[in-house]
């Protein structure tokens, strides 16, 4: 029986897998040594090729649909560093606002003088703060806030 689905397999070009013995003409099949006997009963409905199993699409089509609708997009199905997602202009966008925020609320509460504003925004504008407590930490360190 082994030697018959396998030249069955090969006539039809199919795994061995696919091979289908119709389980009435069993004792056909076993006589039958020869290709040409097999070709015979292929031509006759005794051995059939099984379908291709498929993978369905119905899990990966639920998927999609819930990333259309802005689910699943979470830290954890993020690749890549943080600022991948980001292009360049948006980080510095994100740095330098809120930095040249701070230096204007300082200047309008009088805190530092305009000389010390215009020299932080110089500052700002290089790169040299990472963030707003950063940029406080400079001030204090160099003293640039306005004695009362």
């Amino acid at each position: 029986m082994r030697s018959q689905k396998r030249l069955a397999s090969e006539t039809l070009k199919i795994g061995e897998n696919r091979v289908w013995i119709d389980p009435e003409r069993i004792e056909d099949v076993e006589v039958a040594i020869t290709r040409e006997e097999i070709r015979r009963l292929i031509h006759e409905g005794a051995i059939k090729a099984k379908p291709e199993k498929g993978v369905s699409r119905s899990r990966a089509r639920l998927l999609h649909k819930k990333r259309k609708t802005g689910r699943r997009s979470g830290a954890g199905s993020r690749g890549g560093k943080k600022t991948a997602k980001l292009t360049q202009k948006e980080g510095w966008m994100k740095k330098v606002r809120p930095l040249r925020r701070r230096i204007k609320e300082l200047r309008a509460d009088r805190e530092i003088t305009r000389d010390v504003h215009r020299k932080l925004y110089g500052l700002i504008k290089g790169g040299a703060f990472e963030d707003v407590p950063h940029l406080e930490q400079y001030i204090e360190a160099n003293k640039l806030r306005r004695r009362r």
